[in-house]
Order: structure tokens, then C-alpha cells, then sequence
């Protein structure tokens, strides 16, 4: 019978992303009776953790990105460390009623952490924030081309195709980790379950061999940014919401606003912020804000545009701008594109070809007051919600680690 969650996640500090939404079930099933364990691979150092009666169990370790290189190599291939505190933690604590719930795990722990969770693999739920289970560069794009892959993930085709946005030589280092994973998450084990953001994701991760008969489909949790509807009809400034970096294609969105003629402002921090904000004065650049400063930011928005180089599964701020009564634009790579254009909720692009997104956003721009409020209310209709309430969720996931451990 399921009497204890234990999360396992890389970091125990979050500003949004996966690990946002392994803190958030941990706070939900805390306050819902449930003890609950963080195994976390950093240091552990969040006290709002231990002030809402979560219990921290920390590997002490650090993101690949703050350590040496040579240490970096290795130990994202198999944090043995890690390994060993996970393990002996499980021999000494586990009882027939913990069920597991691994969430990010490849900045710090590694594939190393699926190899201690095989002996409780029955009670252990894997989620697929991303397509790092399958993918080794986990969006199943390719970065050169810009395009959307479906090789088989390391295959031959795979392994010979330089993918990475980095570098041919990063590929292979990304692709000898898939290899390790690949034999630590054993699919001839009875893992509990793999959860996947959304239906799409089913046939894309089977391409690595992984067991779509294990699938579950738990669409993330949304709040909006505004508790009543933004009145986008009202407004002419286009909103960019996120991390400010290359892949996330703010370059391209800033010009392609600035081709369409649109003022846009962008709120998220990034190793690209300084840099565009000195070249693009015309853009506001706001930093990185809490939600409470997003919900006051975006009621001069028209829309929120996303603008990817690579495909998403799922994206938060999609879910939570349409919630508000915000139009989105988003690449046609993207998971939700179909569903955004099916149910009239915004407008898709081609990130192959700026063009489109140019053409998107003017698009926006032009269409008619009533209509951009025909679509902003089409957005807060809960009958086209693209994710789910924080309560469902959480009933979701104990109904989910229920099964787990009967």
C-alpha cells in the first residue's frame, strides 16, 4: 500500500522547468498528508523545503556546466556518487509502500541513478519532461538543419549524423550516455511507469525501444498568469516569456518582430540577455520575474510568441498565456501546435524559414479587435485547457503511485 513519495531530482531550487514541477508535487502530496522524501543531487538548500515538512536527502553534487570539464565528461556518464547515496539510502529505507518518482536527472545525477532504482523499478515512475530518455540530444532535432528528427536513437544513422548544437565530438559524448542509460533503465525490468507530458510524445520515445504500453499521460499543471482575462484586444506588444538563449530562438524572434513592426518585450534571463539588449534597444528587456510581476507585465500583451529551434513536448508558457486570454505563436515542431490551431488559439510558424514567424506576428498585429477577443476568450474556455489544474495533477499522480504500490 503507497505510504511514502520519494522525488528524485537533480536540483532542489527551481525557477520554472521540470524541476518547478517536481517541487510543486512535492508540496501538493506533502499537503495532502503524504511523507515525502527529496533525493536531490545538489546540495539540497532550500529551506522552504524542511518549512513545508519535506525531508531532503542530498548527493552534495553540482550542474556538469559548474565543473571542470574532465569531471564533467565523466561524471555525466555515471555519477557513481550519486549512485552510491541513492543505494545505500534505498537498502536502509525503503518499505513495500515507497513509491519512487524520478524527474531531471541529467545534470547531476546521470544514468547512474536509474541502476540503484532497478531493485525497486516495480514502485519507481520515470517522467519524460523531455525526450532525454530516448533522444541524445534530447529534443529530437537537428540543430544544424533545424529540423525535426525520428532516426532510430543510436542507430547508425543516428551516430553519424551531427545533430548537436555544440559540436560532432559533444554528440558522441551525448550519445555514449543514451548507450549507458539505455542499459541502466532495462526495459526488461517492471518499471511502474513512464509519465509523458502529452499523447504526441508515445510514438517518438517508442522509437528507442521504450515500452509505450508503460506510458502514462499526466499533462503538466498550469496556472494562469492573470485571474481574469487579459484583454489582449486592447493591446499592440508582443510578449517573449523564458530563458534567453539560442535554442529558445529569441535572435529570430526579435527580428522577425522588428520586421513586422511589433514592440516586444521579452522577460527571462539567459547567457544572451546582455548582449541583445545592447544591440536591440528597441526591445524591453525586463530580467527575470516572479509570477506575480508576470501576471502585471502581461496585461499589455497582444500575445505570447514561443520561437524554438528545436521541438517541444509540451510548453508551460503556452498553457499558461492561453489561460490568461493570451494568442499564442509557436512553432509547428512543437507538440501543441496542432491543438493551438484546431481550437482557434493562436497561429503556428516554421522555424526553418523566418519568414513565417515574420508573417505570424503580423499577422497577429493585423487581426481585428474582435476577433483577437473571440480568441483570447477561446483561450480562458476551460473546455480548451491544454494542461490541467494543480489539484487534478496532483489526484492524477496518487492515483498513478496507488497502482505503483497496491
Amino acid at each position: 500500500m503507497f505510504d511514502r513519495l520519494v522525488i528524485l531530482n537533480d536540483a532542489s531550487t527551481a525557477r520554472g522547468g521540470a524541476t518547478g514541477l517536481a517541487l510543486l508535487s512535492a508540496r501538493l502530496l506533502r499537503a495532502r498528508g503524504v511523507p515525502v522524501t527529496l533525493f536531490c543531487g545538489d546540495a539540497g538548500d532550500n529551506p522552504a523545503l524542511a518549512a513545508a515538512g519535506i525531508e531532503v536527502v542530498a548527493a552534495g553534487g553540482a550542474r556538469l556546466l559548474d565543473q571542470p570539464r574532465g569531471r564533467a565528461l565523466t561524471a555525466g556518464l555515471w555519477n557513481r556518487a550519486a549512485r552510491d547515496r541513492l543505494a545505500a539510502w534505498i537498502a536502509g529505507t525503503d518499505t513495500p509502500g515507497t513509491v519512487y518518482h524520478l524527474h531531471g536527472w541529467a545534470q547531476i545525477l546521470s544514468p547512474s541513478v536509474f541502476d540503484a532504482l532497478q531493485p525497486v523499478a516495480r514502485r519507481t515512475v520515470v517522467h519524460a519532461h523531455d525526450f532525454f530518455l530516448a533522444c541524445p540530444n534530447g529534443v529530437f532535432t537537428d540543430y544544424r538543419t533545424a529540423t525535426p528528427c525520428r532516426r532510430v536513437p543510436l542507430g547508425l544513422d543516428c551516430l553519424t549524423t551531427n545533430c548537436d548544437k555544440r559540436s560532432y565530438a559533444h554528440k558522441l559524448w551525448r550519445a555514449a550516455r543514451g548507450a549507458t542509460l539505455a542499459r541502466a533503465f532495462d526495459q526488461r525490468l517492471p518499471w511502474a511507469a513512464i509519465a509523458i507530458i502529452h499523447p504526441d510524445m508515445a510514438p517518438i520515445l517508442g522509437l528507442a525501444g521504450l515500452d509505450r504500453a508503460r506510458m502514462v499521460t499526466l499533462r503538466n499543471p498550469v496556472t494562469a498568469y492573470s485571474a481574469t482575462r487579459v484583454r489582449a484586444e486592447a493591446n499592440r506588444s508582443l510578449f517573449y516569456i523564458g530563458r534567453v538563449e539560442e535554442d529558445k530562438g529569441v535572435p529570430a524572434l526579435i527580428a522577425a518582430a522588428r520586421a513586422a513592426g511589433m514592440p516586444l518585450t521579452v522577460v527571462g534571463e539567459g547567457s544572451l540577455r546582455e548582449s541583445l539588449a545592447r544591440a536591440h534597444p528597441e526591445v524591453t528587456f525586463t530580467g527575470w520575474k516572479d509570477r506575480a510581476d508576470i501576471g502585471a507585465l502581461v496585461q499589455g500583451a497582444r500575445g505570447v510568441a514561443m520561437a524554438s529551434r528545436h521541438g517541444e513536448p509540451f510548453g508551460l508558457v503556452v498553457a499558461e498565456a492561453l489561460q490568461s486570454g493570451l494568442p499564442v505563436i509557436l512553432p509547428d515542431s512543437s507538440l501543441l501546435s496542432r491543438e493551438v490551431v484546431e481550437r482557434g488559439l493562436g497561429f503556428t510558424c516554421d522555424m526553418r524559414h523566418p519568414e513565417t514567424l515574420t508573417a505570424a506576428i503580423a499577422r497577429l498585429r493585423d487581426l481585428p479587435d474582435t476577433e483577437v477577443a473571440a480568441m483570447s476568450r477561446r483561450g480562458v474556455d476551460p473546455a480548451n485547457a491544454l494542461a490541467t489544474t494543480p489539484d487534478d495533477w496532483a489526484e492524477a499522480l496518487l492515483a498513478l503511485y496507488a497502482r505503483a504500490a497496491p
